[in-house]
């Protein structure tokens, strides 16, 4: 056995990714244990391992386990303080548990040896002050079996999910929006619809695609009773940035360097080995290099989704420069006819509308995955903070025109062209500039197959204009992502590993080290039209130079322009549009659907993004909505 391995081994009982569920009855109505049991029957993927409930009065907590070797009633949940006060169910992981268990064993004497009773030590020393200091990512409710007092928390970034029905008579939540339905009227959120369909927009608020489903936004905690229900932001990430931090390129680059070290070498706490989804991308390339060279490992298993003869969607020649470093890499090759046989699995999985079919590549990624681990590491979120999209580059360059910073516009806006091809900086720049009844004017030119009178409902709304389209820096622009477009990324990765009992951890999301970023200049981000830039000039001597000097981003790609044209997804569309459920759905303009289905088949043009929101919508209100 390699020596990593042992590594991997040497912290034991650490809880990891559960599922959570539970009621509150505001009028003092008894929860009853069928209730709560029916919401953890519709996620028991998320812990297939155990599950317990607690019921006390008109409140009630549920709990599905995840277990990676430590299978004793040690670990169960609900888990209740020594003196049985205050029960918790949780869902994530704190990473620096064991830091924070040396401080605590001072006057709590544990039990057991999770980070679910660090939790509990924590919240009985520090009250609420306790979420400052957990590094991780969670989801937990704990109830004060006293005062039946709930207090409950996400966390910074809403990595772990949390939703929630509230009303008159009860609180309800859960880890998923699929145990909620049951318990609302099952009326669509039209408003969610639109942006969805007009900006590719699905999580930038706190609702859900169901009208009474909400979910509790990032960084935010409450505390419910019979006589008050609080909501507070616990966590503003913007009150977090220094600019003090930014002591220049060298400096920069080597504590972002021990931040990021640091943030991986917590989150390989793990009772097994743990597996890396490998894109051939910088990012998940770069924590794959740093497992190799720093920590070094070579038995790592990593799993990527590869697609021969596709240029516009494989990376293989990218993955494939650690097949003389690595010996457990594993491939899956998502086609059109595993995409048949699994589209309305993954539409379940992911319990809401998707905005593209990009997941799905994640998807088959994670059923690989479950036949080696339990764990996997990626790397999302780096986008978000260091502009690994190309429509950053429009931000920035709107940031250097406003402060007349000529000389450093026209130097950009140089490199950018020698390196990149295409024109959406420029685009997004320009957009970006317009006043906002230039931008409302423009969305509404771009309804394409949407019902005009659907469209007519919302076209005034501009919330997804402010929250993502009218930055006025780099740095906005990307606090923008944080708070707004973040969201739907995690969510997939959640659910998609979830839906095969996986628990991804995402170290470029440890507090510490977005918090930094966020803080320095953007010429750590962009400079001479490279992104990502201080993690390139990081990873120098990691990196294979195939893989560091990549100028292209694919981000989640399949070829599923050419999988619509399969006979088999042709006669499934054209089902769908001639289907009466399909025109009650009261969104579309069936004729524009048509003839934009049959320029697709002729070649004329590629409309996958407006097919898969046909199925998608159409298979979504199927599964959850009419049935």
């Amino acid at each position: 056995m390699a020596a990593s391995t042992t590594f991997l081994f040497t912290y034991s009982f650490i809880q990891v990714m559960c599922g959570i569920a539970g009621q509150f009855n505001f009028d003092g109505r008894p929860v009853t244990g069928a209730h709560i049991q029916k919401m953890l029957n519709s996620i028991k993927h998320r812990g297939p391992d155990d599950e317990n409930i607690l019921i006390k009065d008109h409140a009630g907590l549920g709990h599905v386990r995840l277990s990676i070797l430590d299978l004793s009633s040690q670990g169960q949940q609900p888990m209740y303080t020594p003196d049985g006060r205050y029960a918790i169910v949780f869902n994530g992981e704190i990473y620096n548990y064991i830091e924070l268990r040396s401080e605590l064993k001072k006057d709590h004497c544990f039990v057991t040896g999770t980070d679910t009773e660090v939790i509990l030590a924590a919240y009985r020393r520090w009250g609420e002050s306790c979420l400052d200091r957990f590094n991780g990512d969670w989801a937990f409710v704990i109830l004060d079996t006293i005062t039946l007092e709930l207090f409950g928390a996400r966390d910074r970034y809403g990595i772990k999910p949390f939703y929630y029905v509230l009303d008159d008579h009860q609180f309800i939540f859960a880890s998923e929006v699929k145990a909620l339905v049951d318990y609302t009227k099952k009326a669509v959120n039209r408003k969610l619809v639109y942006d969805y369909l007009l900006y590719n927009r699905t999580d930038h608020t706190d609702q859900s695609f169901f009208e009474d489903i909400q979910k509790l936004p990032p960084g935010t905690s409450f505390r419910i009773s019979t006589s008050y229900v609080k909501f507070k932001k616990w966590y503003d990430l913007r009150t977090k940035l220094d600019r003090s931090f930014d002591k220049g390129l060298e400096s920069n680059t080597r504590e972002f360097l021990r931040l990021f070290d640091d943030s991986l070498r917590l989150r390989l706490r793990s009772d097994v080995p743990i597996g890396v989804c490998l894109s051939g991308g910088l990012d998940s390339s770069s924590i794959v290099s740093t497992l190799i060279k720093k920590f070094n490992f070579t038995d790592i298993n990593t799993f990527s989704a590869v697609y021969e003869g596709a240029e516009n969607a494989d990376e293989s020649k990218f993955i494939k420069e650690y097949e003389e470093h690595l010996a457990y890499m594993h491939y899956t090759r998502p086609n059109a006819q595993t995409f048949f046989d699994d589209y309305e699995h993954f539409i379940n999985a992911q319990s809401e509308p998707v905005a593209s079919i990009g997941p799905y590549a994640q998807f088959k990624v994670m059923e690989l995955a479950k036949e080696y681990v339990k764990v996997t590491l990626d790397g999302q979120g780096a986008d978000e903070y260091l502009a690994g999209y190309h429509y950053f580059f429009g931000a920035y360059f709107k940031e250097l025109a406003n402060s007349l910073r000529v000389g450093k516009l026209l130097t950009e806006v140089g490199h950018y062209l020698i390196q990149h091809k295409g024109s959406i900086a420029f685009k997004y720049w320009l957009f970006y500039s317009l006043s906002p009844k230039w931008k409302s004017y423009i969305g509404n030119k771009v309804y394409g197959n949407i019902d005009s009178s659907f469209a007519e409902e919302f076209k005034g709304s501009k919330d997804v204009e402010e929250q993502l389209y009218n930055p006025r820096s780099l740095s906005d622009s990307l606090c923008q992502h944080f708070e707004y477009k973040l969201q739907h990324l995690l969510k997939w990765e959640d659910h998609n590993a979830m839906f095969y009992s996986i628990e991804p951890r995402v170290p470029f999301l440890d507090h510490r080290l977005v918090e930094f970023m966020l803080s320095l200049g953007p010429e750590n981000a962009i400079f001479k039209g490279n992104t990502k830039y201080l993690l390139r000039n990081g990873m120098r001597e990691r990196l294979p130079k195939k893989i560091l000097f990549r100028k292209d981003k694919k981000g989640f790609s399949t070829p599923s322009d050419e999988w619509f044209r399969d006979p088999s997804f042709i006669e499934l569309i054209g089902d769908i549009l001639d289907s009466n459920s399909f025109k009650q759905l009261g969104v579309f303009d069936v004729v524009k659907c048509k003839s934009v289905f049959e320029a697709h088949l002729n070649n004329k043009s590629d409309h996958t993004k407006d097919i898969w929101k046909w199925i998608n919508l159409y298979s979504w209100s199927n599964q959850f909505i009419d049935n």
